[in-house]
């Protein structure tokens, strides 16, 4: 997009950083000005949480749309940030960000802030015991000309618990090193370097940070893996370094869709759900009967079985352009000249331009210390089903207690990044 020297910027940028190894998701979005000017909810947050995951499922099905590689995003990133937006957004705006994020439902006409509140409160529930490392983190990065709304200032500070800080984008290098020493503290050192440049004419940056440290609560022996064949199609097969763990995991037939689904725990109330497609069933007409009453039928239908699995090891980085995918999900309106977001700002005339969403993960072995725990349950002379991942398959990463997809993915070929 082409913007007039003249014209003010500003920009939102959402970090979250995740390990099992460890993930980082990156979304950014740019605000061009254009060329014209509690009380308990009535709704709960297992709403909250079945309303984001099907809008995650639909944000899949519309990346798978374009292309048959490997897939993966944050969908609780994008639903924080954007609900941020929200707060943000009036007039035909609002109601497009509601309907597209399908958070309409959800909305009470004498409850304004009922659907930030009820992030604030799934937010509580996930890190509530205090021993699942998930931190979740807003800043507002705001030029010292830029005047914000009082109001959507307050909303921030109080359903997100956002830090504002006052910079000097003017200063780019200065800019630079501040917002990224403030991510990279955010991150625990993880995460270093994230902005390389800023436009001078930035006027408001918008961080939201997530990161979440687990570890298997059944570990793979490293000393086990071994190289095995991958069959990304009848036509290529790759040969990847294939984990192997023999225990009580929980699985389940969906004989319906044609695939089975092994859950893989982590310590602390978080887990890896994997789908994995029948031998000879293409995973692209699965891809269309992935919604979140499936989801939550797989979760309950699980059951306990011994099994030996063989899990690829992998890493990959996606990124997308959200902007050319938003739209099509009912959200025009705020990438237009006709974006209503005055209430972010009493000068009005502001726009989204830009939604950058950016992931990495890396799964491998790293698990907890009690390795006896892999011991549990096996009966020396009984031979375990076997549960071989060496074709594509789906995964998501949930909060158990509450049902929230922090992530989701889908490896193609489990050798690219």
């Amino acid at each position: 997009m082409v913007v007039p020297s003249n014209l003010p910027r500003l920009g939102i940028l959402a970090l979250d950083k995740m390990k099992t190894g460890w993930i980082f998701i990156l979304s950014y979005m740019c605000f061009l000005i254009p060329l014209h000017q509690a009380q308990l909810p009535s709704a709960n947050i297992s709403d909250l949480s079945f309303k984001n995951m099907d809008f995650a499922m639909s944000l899949y099905r519309k990346i798978s749309s374009y292309h048959d590689k490997n897939i993966f995003f944050s969908p609780l990133s994008i639903s924080t940030s954007f609900t941020a937006l929200l707060l943000a957004s009036d007039g035909v705006t609002y109601e497009e960000l509601l309907k597209g994020l399908n958070l309409k439902q959800l909305e009470k006409a004498n409850q304004p802030e009922l659907i930030p509140r009820l992030f604030q409160l799934l937010h509580e529930n996930i890190t509530q015991s205090g021993s699942l490392k998930l931190d979740e983190g807003m800043a507002l990065f705001v030029h010292p000309e830029f005047e914000v709304a009082k109001n959507f200032e307050n909303q921030i500070k109080s359903f997100f618990d956002a830090d504002i800080k006052t910079v000097n984008f003017t200063d780019t290098k200065g800019s630079v090193k501040f917002i990224n020493e403030y991510i990279k503290k955010k991150t625990e050192d993880k995460v270093t370097e994230i902005i390389s440049n800023l436009d001078a004419e930035t006027q408001l940056m918008l961080i939201n940070t997530i990161f979440f440290q687990g570890a298997w609560e059944l570990p793979f022996n490293p000393n086990f893996t071994q190289s095995y064949p991958f069959y990304i199609d009848n036509y290529n097969v790759v040969q990847v370094p294939m984990m192997i763990q023999e225990d009580k995991f929980y699985m389940m037939d969906d004989v319906p869709l044609g695939a089975k689904v092994l859950k893989l725990p982590y310590k602390k109330g978080v887990s890896m759900l994997i789908l994995l497609p029948n031998k000879g069933m293409d995973y692209t007409v699965i891809d269309d009967e992935i919604t979140a009453s499936r989801f939550l039928t797989w979760v309950r239908e699980l059951q306990r079985t011994k099994l030996e699995v063989n899990m690829p090891r992998f890493k990959m980085e996606q990124s997308y352009s959200l902007h050319h995918l938003l739209p099509d999900m009912g959200m025009p309106s705020i990438f237009s000249n006709s974006a209503n977001l005055t209430k972010l700002s009493k000068d009005g005339g502001i726009k989204v331009s830009e939604v950058l969403h950016k992931a990495v993960i890396e799964v491998d072995e790293t698990g907890t210390t009690a390795a006896a725990a892999t011991a549990i349950g096996i009966t020396p002379y009984s031979l375990p089903r076997i549960f071989t991942i060496n074709r594509p398959f789906f995964f998501f990463i949930y909060h158990e207690d509450t049902n929230t997809l922090l992530f989701m993915g889908r490896v193609i070929d489990p050798t690219q990044n």
